[in-house]
């Protein structure tokens, strides 16, 4: 704290050949005990204080002498930035019990009293009180502060946790009836340090620091400080496991009779075995920080390490031999931070023996999984869902908080986004994982057969019904999750019905009297907006509200096109394996075309080109060729654009890019509309829509 901070201003100043009456005048308005004289230009020449005043009216002298003769030529004068210490020192010994702040040119700025330096002081020990309540509360150390007679006076929050009491039950009463453990009074009688004393207090052990408080050579309390050591035990004991298992996993890489390196995500060595050393001979610390490609060549480790995409078991040239080579990722946070390689070392024999159980066991896990699914199974879980977008990595993050629960959840998204996928992915990472996973496509069920469907029907209930009735879908999800797809298109009457489950969780049988009570968890799930189709009367605002209660909504892909980059790959990896081939890279005209769409099929449109495209591959890379027509074609018109054209609205060239899609499309198929819904992966219902609001059909 400085001068300025402390100094009165605006103090009137007097002149010299002012009068004694107007020294009263001023003395009577500003209450001070001294007054500043400065010239005109407001340069200090002295001070005239109240005593100066006795003495000249003692003197018999009247109000109007002249002040001249009387004011004191010796003035203590201090500049603005002055400290408070170096302050303090100098009110001492002034004789006034007031100095005058000047600046560099002597002109009065203003004048401090013994008044201020009292205020300020104040000032200074409300600031150090509330730092110090900042500090002591935000300790995670416990605190209890007592006076002289063991009294508490205060009780941190980590005190109050550690403790189980809150500072109000505590305060003024005695040390040993709040911590029986513990006695300060040793320390307050002494006066003396306590450091690293032991204490057991309600199960858990406890270190304690305790120091009296001396003020003015008197103890006048003491303050200890405690730690609970049961954290600093659990911490020992993660930092053990830790070691332990550094220990396991070097000694495991060493004895490996595989060879493995672990790159980071720019492709440079961080890791690499003695195995792998050894076949390669060169030495772990020459290799370190190295590219990956400069030990091994044609590794396509750094590629996964950028892609985020699992390679197993390829077949790669090192040196005049080949080997069977795994490259793996490595994700933190769901992001890509390196990857690991797997350089297989046994003989041929060995590998096609091997090949021939894995041969085996994956037909039989494709039959198991066949069979999952046919009872109600997911195939899906949140590592399905591929993507390196921050929205898709949020939307994750939000439905795995949302899995571990059992509310209603509204999926909301395009056609093609993967809304089922996510249902799934929620579905497996919930507490009913155990349970079925049951779909119902409420646009694909008539509606005369819906409401059966849904809650199964008794025996009898109507003409052809099966002898001993049908249990519904609600029922077979028991214990599991139903998930609604395209909740919008169901009939009042069944939204009625529905809505009486998600308020009593039973219902009855078609032709049934006798209610039946499931506990089941509702994914629901649509591609157009609930919110005006309650606005518009078409579907009942309460059931809306009842679906409602977490809604996800899955952005489309042009909202996100980072993520069309994986997923390629991925669709490459997959349907390569499908089909036998070796297809594994996009050319670069072809990725920049795959990224310039709009994709309004989204993801499923996507998957369905990579799959036409790997069918077409001649060799191990998908060019613009093997892309079919409507999109090549809407590239095309894209770079041939007339560059006068000027279109400020993103929604009009949303909508201009999906009626040269359509046009497109249709071209393709000879105008056959059944064919071009099935190039665009919609509907034919779909298709018949957007011609019309296009304007390509009346």
């Amino acid at each position: 704290m400085q001068m300025k901070d402390m100094m009165t201003t605006g103090v009137p100043l007097l002149h010299p050949g002012d009068s004694l009456r107007r020294a009263v005048e001023l003395f009577r308005a500003t209450r001070l005990t001294s007054l500043p004289v400065a010239d005109r230009a407001g340069k200090l020449l002295g001070i005239f204080t109240r005593f100066n005043l006795f003495d000249c009216l003692l003197g018999g002298h009247d109000l109007e002498q002249v002040i001249d003769p009387f004011y004191m030529r010796q003035v203590i004068t201090v500049p603005p930035d002055v400290p408070y210490q170096d302050i303090a020192e100098v009110v001492k010994k002034s004789p006034v019990g007031m100095g005058v702040v000047v600046d560099r040119e002597n002109h009065v700025l203003g004048v401090f009293t013994k008044v201020d330096m009292i205020m300020a002081l104040f000032k200074q020990a409300d600031l150090l009180n509330a730092r110090l309540q900042a500090v002591y509360r935000a300790m995670h150390n416990g605190l209890i502060m007592v006076d002289p007679a063991e009294k508490v006076v205060l009780l941190n929050p980590a005190a109050e946790k550690m403790l189980g009491t809150a500072e109000d039950k505590v305060l003024g009463k005695f040390m040993p009836d709040v911590f029986p453990e513990l006695s300060l009074k040793e320390v307050i009688a002494a006066g003396r340090v306590e450091i690293g004393r032991k204490h057991m207090f309600k199960g858990r052990a406890l270190v304690v620091n305790a120091t009296p408080i001396i003020c003015g050579g008197e103890t006048v309390g003491a303050v200890a400080i405690f730690q609970d050591l049961t954290d600093f035990e659990h911490l020992a004991a993660e930092l053990e496991t830790v070691q332990q298992l550094h220990n396991t996993l070097a000694t495991v890489l060493e004895i490996a009779y595989d060879g493995i390196v672990v790159v980071d995500q720019d492709g440079r060595v961080t890791l690499i075995n003695q195995t792998l050393a050894e076949f390669l001979q060169v030495r772990p610390p020459e290799v370190i920080g190295r590219h990956v490609t400069e030990i091994l060549e044609n590794s396509r480790l750094h590629i996964v390490a950028q892609t985020g995409l699992t390679e197993y078991a390829v077949l790669q040239t090192i040196g005049d031999s080949r080997f069977l080579v795994s490259n793996l990722p490595i994700i933190k946070n769901g992001q890509v931070t390196g990857a690991v390689g797997k350089i297989l070392f046994r003989k041929l024999e060995e590998v096609r023996e091997l090949a021939r159980r894995l041969d085996a066991a994956e037909n039989q896990l494709t039959y198991y999984k066949e069979q999952l699914h046919k009872v109600g199974g997911v195939r899906y879980t949140f590592e399905s869902i591929v993507s390196v977008s921050a929205a898709m990595d949020n939307l994750k993050k939000e439905a795995l908080r949302a899995a571990r629960g059992r509310s209603t959840i509204l999926i909301q998204g395009e056609s093609g986004t993967g809304k089922e996928l996510l249902a799934q992915a929620i579905h497996a990472a919930g507490s009913r994982r155990g349970g079925p996973f049951i779909k119902v496509n409420c646009a694909a069920i008539p509606d005369s057969l819906l409401e059966s469907e849904f809650f199964g029907y008794a025996p009898g209930a109507f003409t052809g019904a099966q002898k001993g009735g049908k249990p519904g879908k609600f029922e077979m999800a028991d214990g599991g999750t139903i998930f609604l797809d395209e909740i919008a298109d169901m009939s009042p009457a069944l939204q009625a019905k529905l809505l009486r489950v998600l308020q009593d969780r039973e219902f009855e049988r078609v032709g049934g009297t006798r209610s039946v009570r499931v506990d089941v968890r509702i994914i629901a799930a649509t591609n157009r907006n609930l919110a005006e189709m309650v606005a518009e009367g078409k579907f009942r605002e309460d059931l809306y509200y009842r679906l409602n209660v977490i809604p996800l909504f899955i952005p489309p892909l042009r909202a996100r096109r980072e993520d069309i980059l994986p997923l390629v790959y991925h669709f490459l990896q997959k349907y390569s394996a499908l089909f036998g081939t070796r297809v594994e890279r996009v050319s670069p005209e072809a990725l920049q075309i795959l990224q310039s769409y709009p994709w309004p099929g989204n993801v499923r449109e996507l998957e369905n080109v990579c799959e036409r495209a790997v069918n077409f591959a001649q060799g191990r890379t998908i060019g613009v060729p093997e892309l079919p027509a409507y999109i090549r074609g809407y590239s095309g018109r894209l770079s041939g654009a007339d560059p006068g054209i000027n279109i400020t609205s993103y929604r009009q060239k949303l909508r201009e890019a999906e009626k040269d899609i359509l046009a497109a499309a249709l071209e393709v198929a000879g105008g056959s509309k059944t064919k071009a819904a099935g190039i665009l992966g919609i509907s034919r219902s779909r298709l018949y829509a957007k011609l019309k609001k296009t304007g390509l059909m009346d």
